[in-house]
């Protein structure tokens, strides 16, 4: 089961896409691992074993709280998946069990892959002056791939603002099995223009 739209799918073919989506597409012992540090992911044997990538890009989009907020408002607003090629529905609720579609243009027809948010993490700790926000989502059936990736921003002891994006993935249909190379190309070219978009807006005034 693969959704397709030939034209930018609208809000209703993506809630079709998502009403028949049903569940994760991946084991639930695996549920909740990009909650975890990119190190001790890394080193999660059970991952490798069960033939997952590890994917993992973090960039500084510059300092300081004002800096941090406009991250966390630009995530939680979609504006990292604000792409000539892909994009979320900037009116899907970032909460722990709502689902949305990223939707990609791949040639001719859009793909419609449909995740459900895994969960939602949010720390501020006033006396050293450090805060992040971040939140996992996991693929449903339908999607090309089987896995999870996490979104974060986080202000630093250092005062210093970083962008990052880590996820564990492998193919979950023939196509990404025969196209798992191009998959892997448009990972990387994601994570670049996805960095670049969050970088613009939080720069922007």
């Amino acid at each position: 089961m693969v959704f397709l739209c030939w034209g930018r799918p609208s809000r209703e073919d993506q809630k079709i896409c998502l009403t028949k989506s049903n569940d994760f597409n991946y084991d639930v012992k695996s549920r909740g691992a990009t909650a975890k540090p990119i190190s001790c992911l890394k080193q999660d044997t059970e991952l490798s074993k069960d033939g997952f990538s590890i994917n993992h890009t973090r960039i500084l989009v510059g300092s300081g709280v004002e800096t941090f907020e406009k991250g966390k408002l630009a995530l939680q607003s979609w504006r990292h998946f604000k792409l000539k090629w892909a994009f979320v529905d900037e009116e899907s609720p970032i909460q722990n069990g709502s689902k949305f579609c990223v939707c990609v243009k791949e040639f001719l027809p859009w793909v419609m892959m449909p995740l459900q948010v895994v969960y939602v993490n949010q720390n501020h700790n006033p006396k050293i002056g450090v805060a992040s926000f971040g939140f996992g989502s996991g693929t449903l059936q339908g999607h090309l791939l089987a896995g999870e990736e996490r979104f974060s921003i986080e202000l630093d002891e250092k005062n210093q603002v970083w962008y990052e994006i880590c996820s564990f993935s492998k193919p979950a249909h023939f196509l990404s099995v025969v196209g798992f190379p191009y998959v892997r190309l448009s990972q990387k070219l994601f994570a670049h223009q996805s960095a670049n978009a969050l970088l613009n807006h939080v720069s922007s005034k």
